[in-house]
């Protein structure tokens, strides 16, 4: 099997990594070519919760031939529609495409690549980009061999293929076969909201949202926006890397809000060192992924009639910091969600 990992940064140099030390045919795909120039001289390097380096090979987008059996998207989805093309002609005749973007972009990708050539999987652990050719592994080792991936097809089928693409992120960490592939969309998607959202918002890492009141609050205000608008579409939400997701779901009253404040805590611990890639782009003056992660649920809310005042703000302030070419900063950006949660919205 021949095997691309599109989108070779802070997460797909980790699996290629691990790939490549496997002894899968694998090359890493980027546009920056100091990165690919690192890697292919240097090795993948590792750092944080593990210590590893592994030779591998990397190429440029321009460098691709042949075909590939699969390949792996990690790329954000703001560049869709140019990479899907790119990399559409590169597919083998029985090739599969497995996004695993952050946000549910696979309509999007199947109404270009073709829908009997996708396959939909999430990411469950964290990575940070340190420099060219070194990653950062920022989950706790354990978490990661025990639940790094969920993989599914798109109509819930259990088939060959997607037990093979198994096989293969095995080697990198434990790999789950979904049958609600939806389901398990969504739940990564709130995850992403509730504490993505907060590192980018507020400028920091998932350890401090968990050490602030408000910021906490905050992120179990997203994750409940989040579920309630997902349970007005029919998403029927399933447990990730361990995490019961409807715990996040609060009462009318808010009753069960400190209770969901404590499970986080413990929850999210190991990947408290993390620090969100939407964060890391805005530290690099780029515009970040938020329309297709907290916005998802601003505009799904306002089509199903859901409230999403937290989720709108986030999205507000983000764009504010893209705009500006600026890294939020916490203590400025924390008054406005702590009025917020005042005026008992």
């Amino acid at each position: 099997m021949r095997i691309a990992i599109y989108g070779a940064g802070s997460l797909g140099t980790i699996v290629g990594a691990y790939l490549s030390k496997g002894n899968q045919n694998v090359e890493l795909i980027d546009v920056n070519q100091e990165h690919i120039n690192t890697l292919n001289s240097s090795g993948a390097t590792i750092v944080g919760t593990v210590n590893e380096n592994v030779p591998v090979k990397a190429i440029t987008p321009e460098e691709m031939s042949g075909s590939y059996d699969l390949v792996l998207l990690l790329t954000k989805q703001i560049f869709n529609k140019q990479v899907l093309e790119n990399i559409k002609p590169y597919l083998s005749k029985n090739g599969v495409l497995l996004s695993l973007q952050n946000g549910v972009p696979e309509e999007a990708v199947s109404a270009i690549i073709g829908k009997d050539k996708v396959i939909g999987g999430s990411v469950e652990f964290g990575a940070t980009w340190v420099k060219p050719g070194v990653s950062e592994l920022t989950s706790a080792e354990p978490a990661f061999k025990a639940n790094a991936f969920q993989i599914g097809e798109l109509d819930g089928t259990i088939t060959e293929r997607v037990q093979k693409i198994k096989e293969v992120l095995d080697l990198v960490g434990g790999t789950k076969i979904s049958t609600n592939l939806v389901g398990t969309k969504w739940s990564k998607l709130m995850i992403n909201i509730a504490m993505s959202g907060t590192s980018a918002v507020f400028g920091c890492t998932y350890g401090d949202v968990l050490n602030n009141e408000t910021a906490l609050e905050t992120a179990i205000r997203l994750a409940d926006e989040t579920i309630k608008v997902g349970h007005s579409i029919g998403v029927k939400f399933v447990k990730m890397g361990g995490l019961e997701i409807e715990k996040f779901n609060l009462n009318k009253d808010r009753s069960n809000l400190n209770e969901a404040a404590e499970y986080a805590k413990v929850a999210f611990q190991p990947q408290a060192l993390l620090k969100a890639s939407m964060l890391q782009d805005l530290e690099k003056g780029k515009k970040c992924e938020i329309d297709y992660i907290n916005g998802v649920v601003s505009s799904k809310g306002k089509e199903v009639g859901i409230s999403t005042p937290f989720n709108d703000l986030l999205v507000e302030l983000v764009h504010k910091a893209e705009q500006e070419k600026s890294v939020p900063d916490f203590d400025t950006n924390i008054v406005y969600f702590n009025e917020l949660i005042d005026k008992g919205i």
